[in-house]
């Protein structure tokens, strides 16, 4: 039988032109991108998460910041300078005290960033002309937020005071009163002491979300899951398995960043550590599952890869380890409350700088606890569907 020509079209080359070959594999790798619709979602996605997170959550002028104010005589003028902050956008007033002790617990587990102290006599002083001192203590851990909320203060009571014609200022050399500032567990405004509890917590989620997330995926795409499940043991041993050994790699990574913060960057541990190594374990355990969660979505090592990097940039960007966490919109704000990260950077924080223990901080080791238990909850049952 005697072979059909082979069509060169004129060209000399088989298949067609150029130009049909060339179209002919545009079309199939637009085909072959639908059909991978993850990493088509990425793709689309990521530039507009950076856009949003970027464009509106994002601001390094923090508003809105946590405040309390010890009020240690009940006056006109101590009246108004609380009206003052209610009043403007850098401080939110959440409480007034009238004990130190409170003061000291408020700072200490972060429910206040800022305490106005109006002390005893402050309003007689003020009229008489003697210049009298109003205290401030301020969470200096997070040195951008205090700085930039410490600078205002001064012109918010000064203004405040003027309008209220609760004093005259008719003497500009010498100053109606003055403003001590306290700046508790960083009184140098040192950035590393913010970066360095901060980057654990960043290292650790980048590390244990890439680790896990490709576990999974490698097995299936190696054939060795078949192996797995042909073996005497259940999908959620096989799970928690894979997890135990990485619990233990992530333990030594924070014993090892831990190590040389303090030897090298020479940032204090105050608090207990046995505190801060059931947090550190509780966020391990929270991101290995996740990571898990990611790998039993994923068809492939690609995937699984993307997914845990879109889910790391929120992280790094709206728990308040890049910018200040009261200068975020209250979406943004929700959002981070949402994510592991948020709460170990204030645990870790408080910790080491504050000395602060897990009962102080209930509210933040209660949320990772329960995000630990969400996540854990998703795996298994990703885990377990996959495998079926």
């Amino acid at each position: 039988m005697t072979p059909a020509p082979r069509n060169t079209n004129g060209s000399g080359s088989p298949g067609g032109s150029s130009f049909g070959r060339f179209w002919a594999m545009t079309v199939k790798e637009f085909i072959q991108m639908t059909r991978d619709r993850i990493t088509l979602a990425t793709m689309v996605m990521l530039p507009i998460m950076q856009l949003f997170l970027f464009g509106f959550a994002i601001n390094t002028t923090p508003h809105n910041l946590p405040t309390a104010v010890l009020m240690r005589e009940n006056s006109d003028v101590g009246r108004s300078i609380l009206a003052a902050l209610k009043n403007t956008d850098f401080f939110e007033v959440k409480t007034v005290v009238t004990r130190a002790e409170d003061m000291d617990a408020l700072l200490q587990s972060g429910k206040a960033l800022f305490v106005v102290e109006i002390p005893e006599g402050f309003e007689r002083s003020l009229r008489r002309g003697d210049s009298p001192s109003l205290l401030v203590a301020a969470d200096a851990t997070d040195p951008v937020a205090a700085s930039s909320a410490l600078g205002a203060l001064s012109g918010i009571i000064s203004t405040a005071l003027e309008n209220d014609r609760q004093v005259a200022f008719t003497e500009p050399v010498k100053p109606a009163f003055q403003i001590v500032q306290h700046r508790r567990y960083n009184p140098a405004g040192s950035s590393t002491l913010n970066i360095v509890p901060g980057l654990l917590g960043t290292i650790l989620t980048m590390t244990l979300l890439i680790f896990t997330a490709l576990s999974v995926t490698r097995e299936v795409e190696r054939g060795t899951m078949e192996n797995l499940l042909s073996m005497p043991i259940k999908p959620l041993e096989i799970m928690l398995g894979k997890i135990a050994p990485y619990v233990l790699i992530g333990l030594i990574q924070a014993l090892v960043i831990i190590g040389v913060g303090v030897l090298v960057f020479r940032v204090p541990i105050l608090g207990d550590p046995l505190s801060l190594t059931a947090a550190t374990a509780l966020f391990v355990i929270t991101n290995l599952s996740i990571g898990y969660t990611f790998s039993t979505v994923a068809a492939n090592q690609l995937q699984a890869m993307q997914m845990a990097m879109m889910f790391f940039l929120p992280n790094i960007l709206l728990s308040g380890f890049m910018f200040p966490f009261a200068g975020m919109p209250n979406w943004a704000q929700w959002i981070g409350e949402a994510l592991p990260l948020t709460h170990y950077i204030r645990i870790v924080r408080a910790v080491m700088l504050k000395g602060a223990s897990i009962e102080t901080l209930a509210y933040d080791t209660l949320a990772l606890a329960g995000l630990m238990a969400v996540a854990m909850l998703i795996a298994v049952r990703r885990f377990r569907r996959t495998l079926d």
